[in-house]
């Protein structure tokens, strides 16, 4: 098995800290746009839960309905000019929540910012395997995810003291800043990607469309891992919503007490990138992917039989490490495995999937939990989890299953 680079080894490529710089200061201003926002519904325009979701929704869908399409126009497009326009566009649109009156045009808003977003992550995720060699792309993809998970935790309390200090206008006026300083970034980047002179006409982008989705059909280990990512995306979108009600109902227990099962999360997912390129020196990332699932359905197995709060915390510490795992190693495996002319529609078809799989989550959870209950669903979860992982064992080829 060749030499995974480290964490050390891709941190010295100077294009890929400036990508690395735009992306952690893009999703910091995202995250505070969007507490921003869910502030303003809640405590301006006193809107309901079911409102605060419907934003959420109206993001995840066009995302996940209009990645595949952006996927087949990044492979006939400049990536570097696709991310500094999507950039551009998205300092303006985000402009446009300052002045909201109603949660209808937050709404829209965020639908148009949702297809700008799917163009700018189909390409991002091209530019990688661009500026990044094939044995640094693990290395990578971790440290991308690090900067999403790190912003995550600590992006909430100065997003608080911002609207309490001065109102969710300067989330805003900030996340608008983000997108130009990203931009900004980008441009300094030399992204060189040969397109070819492929037609452009309906016909020929439609068949580009067909031949991305049957390469990923065709390919054993990447049907698996787009099934194994969607599986963890679901499990982690439908145990979201449900958790504070666990803590609530079975535990008899407070916010405190969610505060630091939450936080334990977060820090299970930093972990997990952390771990995966050592891990992935001796382990197949299809081998790493399997682990993961099972360690996920573990976590909610244990979470479900046992009720208490000490295995609560060390069971979603668990679900995130294990998630972290799966999704870092699943999204350096179709960069490897994908020839270049085709990344921008495999890409793409990934984020499609994990954004239907995320709202599939949010949407069924609550179903589901009454049901079956909270406690029985995290452990019908793992089982249908160890399911897939020992389905997919015998699916992918003796070599993947290697390790």
């Amino acid at each position: 098995m060749a030499a995974i680079a480290s964490l050390v080894d891709v941190q010295v490529r100077k294009p890929f800290i400036r990508l690395w710089v735009a992306h952690l200061v893009s999703i910091f201003g995202d995250l505070l746009s969007l507490f921003g926002v869910l502030s303003l519904i809640t405590f301006r325009l006193h809107g309901t839960a079911t409102q605060a979701t419907g934003v959420i929704l109206a993001y995840s869908l066009p995302l996940a309905i209009f990645a595949p399409f952006a996927g087949v126009l990044i492979d006939h497009w400049n990536v570097k000019q696709v991310m500094i326009g999507s950039d551009l566009i998205r300092a303006v649109l985000v402009l446009f929540l300052v002045v909201v009156t109603d949660v209808r045009q937050i709404c829209l808003i965020f639908a148009i910012l949702a297809v700008v977003s799917s163009l700018f992550s189909s390409a991002q995720s091209v530019a990688l395997t661009i500026l990044v060699p094939k044995d640094g792309l693990l290395a990578a993809n971790a440290r991308m995810s690090q900067a999403l998970y790190t912003v995550r935790l600590l992006s909430p309390a100065l997003a608080g003291l911002l609207v309490a200090w001065l109102t969710e206008k300067a989330c805003f006026y900030l996340d608008s800043l983000s997108f130009l300083f990203s931009g900004a970034m980008l441009s300094t980047l030399a992204i060189v990607r040969n397109t070819g002179s492929r037609e452009k006409t309906l016909r020929a982008l439609a068949f580009d469309l067909f031949e991305g989705n049957k390469f990923i059909f065709i390919h054993r280990e990447l049907t698996f891992v787009f099934t194994a990512m969607a599986m963890a995306v679901f499990v982690l979108s439908s145990f979201s919503p449900l958790i504070s009600i666990y803590i609530r109902d079975v535990l008899s227990a407070g916010s405190v007490t969610f505060g630091i099962v939450s936080s334990m999360f977060g820090v299970g997912l930093l972990l997990g990138t952390l771990h995966i390129t050592r891990m992935a020196r001796n382990t197949r990332k299809t081998g790493a992917v399997l682990q993961g699932l099972v360690t996920v359905g573990l976590g909610a197995a244990f979470i479900g039989i046992f009720s208490n709060i000490p295995v609560l915390a060390a069971g979603y510490l668990t679900m995130g490490f294990a998630i972290a795992r799966v999704l870092v190693a699943s999204q350096t495996l179709w960069q490897e495995e994908t020839p270049p002319e085709m990344r921008g529609r495999v890409g793409s078809s990934f984020i499609s999937l994990s954004g239907f799989a995320q709202v599939l989550g949010l949407l069924l959870s609550g179903y589901l939990a009454q049901r079956l209950g909270i406690r029985r669903l995290f452990v019908w979860s793992a089982i249908v989890l160890t399911v897939v992982a020992v389905g997919a064992y015998f699916f992918t080829s003796e070599e993947a299953r290697t390790s």
